[in-house]
């Protein structure tokens, strides 16, 4: 294979071209290829010039960001301010969107062209995270766009100021990539890229030991030791950013998917009893699942957030396994005997599936007798947004390296009208939470933000309004010619790849 070409097999695989239409890790990672951003963030998710080349506060609620100079789209035509207007309003109101944008602008009262080169946000209040929220909107060409009728995966709207340019899309197969010659930054080094859709982790590491493909993200566990004792390849691993937890639903009255010994619906949603969701927490060995059962590609967790991170919460602890503990809060709760539930997780990740048949047995040994349902992604995705299922598996990448992400996003009472709490799968709602996050989301002086975010993920833990699992650790595998810079963003990028001569 040419030292100009790279092939990678990833995991999960882009919903759309369009970089607005859904928050996914594989549509991030496509639209860094074809798209820039105001604000860019590295792998170790530190924040970098972009479109914009400097960023400043004017006043408590306005901004201005000042345009990277003589930048071009891929059909040559200038970037203008204009363009950043209309895809800071685009980004948050796509149709359809399973899990759109809308929490990365919701603090934007006003965006307008302050000149040639500077464009100004005007806030509905103090937002110090908007230079981190803007790494998340990717800038599109307003005049391909709107010339194109919005045709991204047929690329008549594809037009980027990113390092490629797509020249073949196929939905749930793979992704051409080719340079683009008006890439404003450091020429990358690959000519080509082909992005394939390869689900299965056992599939990914048979495609990188026959040189199918020169690099993989996400390597099965299992071929890990044989990857590091073969000179012919290498490996990356960092720590993540990416949290996986499950989040209980509150919103159901009743639901077949907590249903009685007999299988018959419970009058109540059982979920809604705090004794019953700290009896499910308590009967989960988290250390075991992480290095047990994902065999250490994964660190227990009792938070979404990381240590050492802005944020992440030392007096949060890891939950004891307690068995006995769980079964006396069952008890209490009215379920001596237990009853049945009904665990629903990704189909297409094969360690997600393993992690719920663990789950699934150790809550059945307490006497909750579960059952998981494994669900492809395009069809769990939308029936999780509209709170479909009693106990979902989740997955959730903190992009911003900070706590008021997660809890915007998971935590806050979900509002479509406002674009708050989207990935609220629970449908959990307290006011008092509310109101803590966005007295947190609107504090500029950082040691004080940091302990509100600090108060309302205690408020989380303590109502187990979601309860956490482990967070994963970051795996990549390539042949002996590539090396690839770990990322703790969890990005699969090909200017992350290096040939080594």
């Amino acid at each position: 294979m040419a030292a100009a070409d790279l092939t990678m097999g990833n995991s999960a695989f882009p919903l759309s071209v369009d970089p607005h239409f859904y928050n996914g890790i594989a549509d991030r990672n496509l639209s860094l290829h074809v798209f820039s951003r105001l604000v860019e963030q590295k792998g170790d998710m530190s924040l970098a010039p972009g479109l914009a080349t400097e960023w400043k506060l004017v006043s408590d609620t306005v901004w201005e960001f000042t345009l990277r100079p003589g930048v071009k789209w891929s059909d040559g035509r200038p970037v203008t301010a204009d363009d950043i207007v209309f895809s800071l309003t685009r980004s948050a109101n796509i149709p359809n969107s399973p899990l759109g944008y809308a929490p990365f602008t919701r603090d934007i009262a006003t965006v307008e062209a302050a000149g040639p080169g500077v464009v100004r946000i005007t806030t509905k209040q103090p937002s110090p995270n908007l230079p981190i929220n803007m790494t998340a909107i990717s800038i599109v060409a307003k005049h391909a766009v709107e010339a194109g009728e919005n045709d991204f995966d047929g690329l008549r709207a594809a037009v980027g100021t990113g390092p490629y340019r797509v020249t073949r899309f196929l939905k749930n197969e793979r992704v051409e990539l080719e340079r683009n010659p008006n890439w404003w930054g450091d020429r990358p080094e690959w000519d080509r890229v082909s992005m394939r859709f390869i689900a299965n982790e056992g599939a990914r590491s048979a495609a990188l030991l026959s040189g199918d493909v020169d690099l993989i993200d996400s390597p099965s566990r299992n071929d890990l030791p044989r990857f590091r004792q073969d000179s012919r390849f290498r490996v990356a691993s960092t720590p993540g950013n990416r949290s996986i937890l499950l989040l209980p639903n509150f919103e159901a009255e009743s639901s077949a998917q907590a249903a009685d010994n007999d299988g018959k619906p419970l009058p109540a949603n059982p979920l809604r009893d705090l004794r019953v969701r700290q009896a499910l927490s308590h009967a989960i060995d988290r250390v075991s699942l992480a290095d047990r059962v994902l065999e250490g590609t994964a660190q227990a967790a009792g938070q979404f957030m990381w240590p050492g991170a802005y944020s992440y919460t030392p007096d949060i602890a890891l939950p004891a396994f307690d068995q006995a503990r769980a079964r006396a809060l069952l008890a209490e709760a009215g379920f001596p005997q237990g009853f049945r539930l009904t665990l629903s997780a990704f189909a297409d990740r094969p360690d997600f599936r393993t992690v719920a048949q663990a789950i699934a047995q150790m809550w059945s040994r307490v006497g909750v007798r579960t059952t998981v349902d494994a669900i492809p992604a395009s069809v769990y995705l939308g029936r999780g947004a509209k709170h479909e299922f009693a106990m979902p598996f989740f997955s959730w990448g903190i992009s911003t390296g900070e706590a008021g992400y997660a809890l915007t996003n998971m935590f806050t009472t979900m509002d479509r009208t406002t674009g708050r709490g989207p990935a609220n799968w629970g449908a959990y709602s307290n006011p008092a939470l509310d109101t803590l996050i966005d007295q947190s989301l609107s504090t500029m002086d950082n040691a004080a933000r940091e302990k509100l975010l600090i108060q309302a993920q205690k408020i989380v833990a303590d109502n187990v309004a979601g309860i956490p699992l482990y967070q994963l650790v970051n795996f990549w595998a390539s042949r002996a010619g590539v090396t690839y810079e770990p990322r703790q963003d969890q990005r699969t990028v090909a200017f992350s790849a290096t040939s080594t001569k």
